[in-house]
This record gives C-alpha cells, structure tokens and sequence, in this order.
C-alpha cells in the first residue's frame, strides 16, 4: 500500500531532478501510485510517455536539453545544440542535436524535437563536460570537441556555421589551437581545418 511519506518522497525527487521518468522513480522504490495521484492531483504533469515534471517548477533556457537527455540518457549534447549552449555563433536550433554511441539504441522521443548523430570511439567518448541543469546531469560536449565536430559535420550544419563559431571561440579565448588540434585528429578533420586554423594565427 502506499503511503503519504511515498508521495513526499517523490515530491523531493522532482524538485531536485526537474524531469523524473518512471523508470528512475521505480528504481527509487517509489509506487507508481504516487506518480498517478500527483498527477490527478495537478501537482506533476506528463511531458510525454514516462516523463514527468513538477507543474509549478520554473523551467530554464536548457529545459530543451534537460527533457532530452533525460529521455536518452546515454547521449551527449552535440553541434548545433552544443554551440547554443556555449553561446557560439547565432544559432537557434529547433532540434536537440544529440549524440549516441555507435549502434546504441535511438531511444523514441515525442517532445523536445531532438535529431541524433552516431559517434564512435573517441570521438564519441573524449572531451565531455557534465553541466548541473534544473538539477540534472546533462553531458555536453566541450567548446573545442563541439567546434571539431562542426568541422566535420559542415554538410550537415553549413561550414559558414562552424566558421562563425571558430571566430567567435578564438576572439573570446574560449580554447586553444592546441586543444582544437587535438580533437581535430581524434575527429579526423585535422587536415581540413589546418588551413583555417592557421588564418586565426596569422
């Protein structure tokens, strides 16, 4: 039977969590008649099958990226979605770019948009950053990895886009050559942005 402590209990998760699915509140050893008697109650709200959040929690600028990787947990905020977290170059995306390993199953996602991008190897497993949002772990990529993973996706994204974001990550010293050197070659890209690199310093 649940009791009124399970629904206290579940409360607190999603105050701190922000966006709670149901296999984390299971894995929590809360009853699932705590989720459905909040949720009559008004006090949580579905944002889509097996994702919750509080109705009267203040959402972020992120929450976009904060809904997504809660619903694919495994992923890694990526290019375009990367570059607006960063606050590089002028893109809006109205997807969530994110990136999975290899073959790792492309969970389904209803809301936000979200496009996902295969990774391998170090290019998938170097250079993340694990950022705290509406009290989350979200994984994003680094400004370095994000500008060599643009360079490689240019078809996908347009080299004007990873151009703009390479001027502006130089001008405001938000990484080194030598750092985007490094994940050019884990990126395989080293050659194509040799010559662009090289104008910077010039």
């Amino acid at each position: 039977m649940m009791s009124a402590t399970q629904s206290e209990t579940l409360l607190d998760f999603a105050r701190h969590r922000g966006v709670i699915t149901t296999g984390e509140i299971e894995a929590a050893g809360i009853h699932r008649q705590a989720l459905t008697r909040l949720v009559e109650e008004g006090v949580l709200e579905r944002i889509e099958r097996g994702r919750y959040r509080l109705r009267e929690r203040e959402v972020t600028e992120h929450h976009g990226l904060v809904a997504a990787t809660a619903a694919a947990p495994q992923s890694v905020v990526c290019l375009l979605s990367a570059l607006a977290f960063h606050e590089l170059g002028t893109q809006l995306p109205h997807e969530v770019w994110l990136a999975l390993e290899g073959r790792a199953r492309k969970p389904r996602i209803d809301w936000p948009p979200v496009r996902f991008v295969r990774f391998s190897g170090k290019a998938f497993s170097e250079g993340i950053e694990a950022h705290e949002l509406e009290g989350r772990e979200v994984r994003v990529y680094a400004v370095a990895k994000t500008l060599a993973d643009s360079f490689k996706y240019r078809n996908k994204i347009g080299l004007d886009v990873a151009l703009e974001a390479l001027r502006d990550a130089w001008r405001e010293r938000r990484t080194s050559i030598d750092e985007i050197e490094h994940y050019a070659r884990i990126c395989r890209i080293d050659r194509v942005m040799r010559p662009y690199l090289e104008a910077l310093v010039a």
